[in-house]
């Protein structure tokens, strides 16, 4: 009989051999609902660099929820002022037109069924009389 130098091992190796750990995600781990996982292997996949760093992908998902919820939010709002309970691309264009700096962010984007947002050239509206109607003075 052998004595136990190599017996076996704990459960898949871990010291002592207790209980397995239960797995936690890397999005739980963070606070998010983006895919911190997800967005890890996105980016390796994508060869956008030669490593890819246990921060990086944590950072990405985390500015991606926070304009996701930026534009949702607007949205909604958007929704409500024209009585819907639905977002439609047409919420998500004003949302988008109407904030500044997303304005900026998506200026080159084209939102299909967004429409246009609604303006009328100054040089075609009806022009205002100059000479008003005076009112009586009082003495």
């Amino acid at each position: 009989m052998e004595s136990g130098a190599k017996g076996k091992k704990g459960a898949a190796g871990r010291k002592g051999g207790g209980p397995k750990k239960k797995s936690v995600a890397k999005s739980v781990k963070a606070g998010l609902q983006f895919p911190v996982g997800r967005i890890t292997r996105y980016l390796k996949k994508g060869r956008y660099a030669k490593r890819v760093g246990a921060g990086a992908p944590v950072y990405l998902a985390a500015v991606l929820e926070y304009l996701a919820a930026e534009v949702l939010e607007l949205a909604g709002n958007a929704a409500r002022d024209n009585k819907k309970n639905r977002i439609i691309p047409r919420h998500l264009l004003l949302a988008v037109r109407n904030d500044e700096e997303l304005g900026k962010l998506l200026g080159g984007v084209t939102i299909a069924y967004g429409g246009v947002l609604p303006s009328i050239h100054q040089v075609l509206l009806p022009k205002k009389s100059t000479k008003e109607p005076k009112s009586p003075a009082k003495a």
